[in-house]
């Protein structure tokens, strides 16, 4: 099944249980706090349904029907690369500001399915449950978002160790049909627009933790599930001129609980296995191939925040200045570094039984000087744009007055726009830099991939050392102090 943007919304009107401003959200499709970024999903959805988008954005699967490219659990080193071009497709749709659009949850899923032998060493029930969930979730064409965080608490305490033994969602009971799941999860990001979520734990379990240690996905409208949002940046910004990425790309994040909420077994992964949890992404193809999405979605973002910072120039009239080319050089570099990335994941990438997957070393390496990145762009952007993002317009209701129009006309000048288009573009770098959405955006490229030591360990322990040792080793071995200076025994025969 491949879902027009139409069907998508009116698969969101489920039932759900949201709570906003301590109330009860009826239907999220419509309501002010959630209808832009909800419209945008669905402009996703009708451009993979297109006719001339059918062979960038889906693929034929083993039943003969055709379903989007982000299940795809590609074979080779073309059919990576072909996967990527619908990836990128996709996210220029939103320049890569819906971090967790529907191909970061499907990409982690499908790495699972192409590491379905692990599973199968832990329980052969429990792998059929997840091939078969991957196949359903294929081809009902659903849009899945994770909570894999316990809440924040008192870190130096284990999840059972905490004041609350249901802090962190963990099983409370269990029976022929299924187990029964209490606590919270976080961060649902993306989970007002999906349709199921998938639940489980990234952060290192403790012995005594085997409770917390699950894995399965529910649709959001679950009996018992509360979907607590965050404040929503759009409702404060219904503009979309005046804010044209957060009043339309706000997705949203949101803390789960689950009230005693019973998962099916045929939608259980894992239970009661530490081990197993943390096998699911790392000894599986899970944790590089959704990360590898990630990567690509990056890599649309910083081009468009350079096409932002270009844009700045011209309209400054500072393009031609020579330390203002120098600073677009340093970012273009920095740009094309990621670029780079992404094609040597797929150039280094390995066979894994029948499937072809992305190096993984590579994309720790990435990921580690992305999360430094990030913020140096934007404090970048800031300097180019000095002033320009701060003396706006109060609102797009000040060019409804004949009076104001004039003087902005008059005050809002730029050797490469007229006040209208240069208004219109630092709106829009200032809701990509300086608002509030653009301050979520820059915490969540961070941390989204986990804590900078996280990922640099990560980045420590793929790494090539053996191969480092050798060529050390070797160089050690080809040559020796006896060469240049005799032994004691031999000076003294002399």
């Amino acid at each position: 099944m491949i879902k027009t943007g139409q069907q998508h919304i009116e698969s969101l009107r489920d039932g759900r249980q949201i709570f906003l401003d301590g109330a009860l959200v009826g239907d999220a499709t419509s309501h002010p706090a959630y209808r832009g970024a909800v419209a945008s999903v669905g402009r996703m959805f009708d451009f993979q349904s297109a006719p001339e988008n059918r062979e960038l954005m889906t693929f034929e699967t083993d039943t003969g029907t055709r379903a989007n490219k982000i299940w795809q659990l590609p074979k080779s080193y073309e059919e990576l690369k072909a996967r990527r071009a619908g990836l990128v497709a996709w996210t220029e749709l939103h320049a890569g500001f819906l971090g967790r659009a529907p191909d970061h949850v499907a990409s982690c899923i499908a790495g699972m399915a192409m590491g379905l032998e692990v599973f199968e060493a832990y329980d052969p029930a429990r792998a059929k449950a997840l091939v078969d969930y991957y196949r359903y979730a294929r081809d009902n064409d659903l849009y899945l978002t994770y909570v894999i965080i316990n809440p924040q608490a008192d870190r130096s305490k284990s999840a059972a160790q905490q004041q609350d033994p249901f802090l962190s969602a963990g099983i409370v009971d269990r029976d022929a049909e299924g187990i029964t799941v209490r606590g919270a999860k976080m961060l649902a990001t993306g989970g007002i627009m999906a349709n199921e979520v998938f639940v489980t734990c990234i952060q290192p379990l403790q012995p005594g933790d085997e409770k917390y240690a699950l894995s399965f996905a529910i649709p959001m409208n679950t009996k018992g599930l509360k979907i607590l949002s965050r404040k929503s940046y759009e409702a404060a910004n219904p503009s979309v001129f005046d804010n044209p990425l957060s009043s339309r790309f706000d997705e949203n994040d949101a803390v789960l609980y689950f009230d005693d909420v019973k998962v099916p077994w045929d939608r259980v992964f894992i239970v009661d296995s530490i081990e197993m949890v943390a096998k699911q992404f790392h000894a599986t193809p899970a944790h590089v191939y959704q990360n590898y999405q990630a990567q690509i979605r990056l890599a649309v973002k910083l081009k468009f925040l350079l096409g932002v910072a270009r844009r700045i120039t011209e309209v400054n009239g500072t393009t031609n200045f020579p330390q203002v080319r120098e600073t677009l050089g340093q970012l273009s570099a920095e740009a094309a570094m990621i670029d780079a990335f992404v094609t040597a994941m797929e150039a280094k990438g390995v066979q894994r039984g029948p499937y072809f997957v992305p190096d993984r070393h590579t994309l720790y390496a990435a990921q580690t000087l992305s999360q430094q990145l990030y913020g140096k762009v934007l404090n970048t952007l800031r300097e180019l744009a000095g002033g320009g993002m701060i003396m706006l317009p109060s609102s797009v209701q000040d060019f409804a007055n004949p009076e104001l129009a004039n003087l902005i006309g008059k005050t809002q000048q730029s050797p490469a726009a007229d006040a209208e288009e240069k208004v219109k573009f630092y709106k829009l770098a200032w809701d990509a830099v300086g608002s509030e959405f653009a301050s979520r955006h820059a915490q969540y490229e961070m941390f989204y991939a986990g804590a900078g030591f996280v990922v640099k360990g990560h980045a420590f322990r793929t790494y090539d050392w053996d191969g480092a040792k050798a060529l050390l080793d070797r160089m050690l071995g080809s040559y020796a102090l006896a060469d240049e200076v005799p032994p004691p025994a031999a000076r003294a025969a002399e």
